[in-house]
This record gives structure tokens, sequence and C-alpha cells, in this order.
């Protein structure tokens, strides 16, 4: 099951202003270097700095894409309060992992979402790191994609987000960021996972540098 909750008239509401604000403090102008839609399942991943990227990955998707797009976010952060809990559940329609014991558990949830028809918002790197580097990514994208090879991986480079909500602080603020979205990952059956990893990584660095 993946969790999916039905999201009422109020919360889409939400969902909408929330969008609406987290465009207005990043600045954020959505590029897209490849097709914006797809029949196909989709697998956002990019790079990770701020508490703010999932939201602005996720306000940067056209409305009829963002109502099928649930960001992967850490349970013991988004379980800590009732209200994160809400806007997790209610709002964002977020697949909560818990990051001390994913594993093969998290990676079903997820296919189990992509085999639904609705995309995801991942981050490879696991954690969140100084906006400067992208570590090398984890091994649940490259599990993700052999589970289910259908879906569509779609680097997304993020810059600046760490001086939005850099890590310990509380309140956002309103600085220009930059979101690009690249062309999705050409599949290649049986690559090794390092270097479809490396692969992955390496298209995603790539939306920085033109």
């Amino acid at each position: 099951m993946s969790g999916a909750v039905a999201q009422s008239r109020a919360d889409a509401a939400v969902a909408g202003s929330l969008a609406g604000l987290a465009r207005l403090l990043t600045g954020a102008v959505p590029v897209w270097r490849g097709p914006r839609s797809s029949d196909r399942p989709r697998v956002y991943y990019a790079n990770h700095s701020s508490h703010f990227d999932a939201v602005t990955v996720w306000a940067g998707l056209p409305p009829e894409l963002r109502s099928r797009t649930r960001p992967v976010a850490a349970a013991d952060y988004w379980e800590k309060t009732r209200l994160r809990r809400h806007l997790a559940a209610r709002v964002f329609r977020a697949v909560l992992i818990d990051r001390a014991g994913g594993g093969p558990a998290a990676t079903q949830e997820m296919a189990a979402v992509l085999r639904e028809g609705d995309s995801l918002i991942l981050f490879p790197e696991g954690t969140r790191g100084d906006g400067r580097e992208v570590a090398p990514f984890k091994s649940g994208l490259h599990h993700l994609a052999v589970a289910v090879p259908e879906a569509e991986l779609v680097p997304v480079r993020l810059s600046n987000l760490n001086r939005v909500l850099p890590k310990g602080e509380r309140v956002p603020v309103p600085v220009i960021a930059r979101l690009v979205f690249g062309e999705p990952l050409a599949v290649v059956p049986g690559e090794p996972k390092d270097a479809m990893l490396t692969r992955a990584r390496q298209a995603l660095l790539a939306l920085e540098e033109r």
C-alpha cells in the first residue's frame, strides 16, 4: 500500500497556496531541458541542501503534474508535530520513509506509488549537504529504477536553496533560487549499480554547467 490519502478541497486549496508562496520566496522559475509531461510515472531526483527543496521542486511542476507527484520525505521529521503530519499526509501526500531502517521496505513502498501512476520527488544523496557539493548517491535510486523500469528518472538541479532555508534555520529567507529539470535518464539494461548512480549524478551536475 502506498499510503495515499484523498485530498479534500480545502487541502487542495492549501496546496495551491503553499505552491504560490514557495515560488514567491524562492523566485525560482522552472527551466525545462526535457519534455514537461509524460504518460509514464517519473522520479524527479534532485540535490539536497534545505528543508525547502522538496516544496520548491513540487511547486515548480505544472498543476496537472503536481497533483500526481509525491515527495519522499523523512518520517522522523514530518511526524514530529500534528501540523507537519497533516501537511505531509493531506497537502503534499508525501511518502514518509524511515531513515534508520528503510531499505527494501522503503523501495517497495515507493515502487507501489509509481506502479499506481503517481510520480515521486527523491533526494538520492540521502541527507542535506552544504549547497556547494553534491554527494555521491545512495543506492535507493538504482533499486527503484530496477523495481519499476518503466518509470522515467528526471534530474533536477536546485541552486541557492541552502540560502533560502539553511540547516538549523526555521524561517525561510527570500532569495532567488534556480530550478532546472533535465532530460529523462536513458535506460541501460543490466547497467551495474555504481555506473548507473554515477551517470545519474553526472546528469544532474551537468544542469549546473549549461
